[in-house]
């Protein structure tokens, strides 16, 4: 099924995220992560790329895995060291594997690269060169949003006018990165509707069940740590269970939050653990269902 669907019948959908091994000998263990993942009923999973193009050979295996499972999968792709004739040959295996949806990325620039390496060599150096490109082969597609800015960018202007060059370009939906204050994503939102971007944008969710967490979520999307966040984790740095039930209850309320507030996607970043998942959705099922209730009750 078409992610696009999904939101357009939906008021209220949640989705995870999962990411490959580096090695091959846990590939079997991350998919029975996705089996998993697969059971709690999510409307999609997405399966990352890897870092520079790292691991890119087993997110169609993972996704493929996922849609056998009954549940949408969802495949990133990025343009870092991937030549057009890869990417049409991942596009083919996707779909030999009945993935229709990819988040199309440009892709972290790679740490390693040497002197006179194309890191483009498809000559998409952009995101919204891969959407063009995907476009043409039918795919649903989605996008990556930065509610605080793209570390890259010159200013949040700049930014916004990237995305919507993006938009228009044929992405179906966003999803953001990871933030820790709604209030960052409303004004985002705000921005979005400003500027003419309409399509569905999905709230990326990181709970945070271990305190050295908050400095690497610093170092990859410079998001802003409420001092809450910063409380929690000094309070419960040296219980990993304290902790880890703190994080969980500090993601449940901005969920809850997000969904009175109108949010009408969830995307919780599950860092390959089930059991986060599973703990999020026992304090959150019964409020998205009844919102989603209420949606068809209107409806009809």
């Amino acid at each position: 099924m078409k992610i696009a669907d999904v939101l357009k019948t939906k008021k209220v959908s949640l989705s995870f995220e999962v990411f490959p091994p580096k090695k091959k000998d846990a590939l079997e263990s991350i998919k029975n992560t996705a089996i998993s993942l697969s059971k709690l009923t999510p409307d999609f999973i997405s399966v990352t790329f890897g870092a520079g193009g790292t691991t890119k050979g087993y997110t169609s295996e993972i996704a493929g895995v996922i849609e056998q499972e009954g549940t949408t999968a969802l495949a990133h792709l990025t343009c870092v060291r991937s030549t057009k004739e890869a990417l049409e040959y991942i596009i083919k295996d996707l779909k030999e594997k009945r993935v229709t949806n990819i988040l199309a990325l440009r892709g972290d620039y790679p740490k390693d690269v040497v002197n006179g390496e194309c890191v483009f060599p498809s000559g998409f150096r952009h995101a919204s060169d891969l959407v063009a490109f995907l476009k043409k082969e039918g795919m649903c597609i989605g996008g990556a949003c930065y509610p605080e800015g793209h570390p890259e960018s010159i200013s949040r202007d700049a930014d916004i006018e990237a995305l919507k060059y993006k938009v228009d370009a044929g992405v179906d939906f966003l999803t953001t990165q990871m933030f820790f204050d709604n209030d960052m994503l409303y004004s985002f939102l705000y921005r979005l509707q400003s500027a003419g971007i309409h399509v569905p944008v999905l709230a990326g969710i990181m709970p945070i069940t271990n305190a050295n967490q908050v400095s690497r979520m610093i170092d990859l999307s410079n998001a802003y740590i409420p001092k809450k966040m910063l409380s929690i984790c000094d309070q419960f740095r040296n219980s990993p269970e304290a902790m880890m039930q703190a994080g969980i209850a500090y993601a449940t309320d901005q969920i809850i939050d997000l969904i009175s507030n109108g949010i009408r996607g969830i995307h919780i970043y599950t860092m390959n653990k089930p059991e986060i998942a599973q703990a999020i959705i026992r304090n959150v099922d019964e409020i998205i269902k009844a919102v989603n209730v209420q949606t068809e009750k209107a409806v009809k």
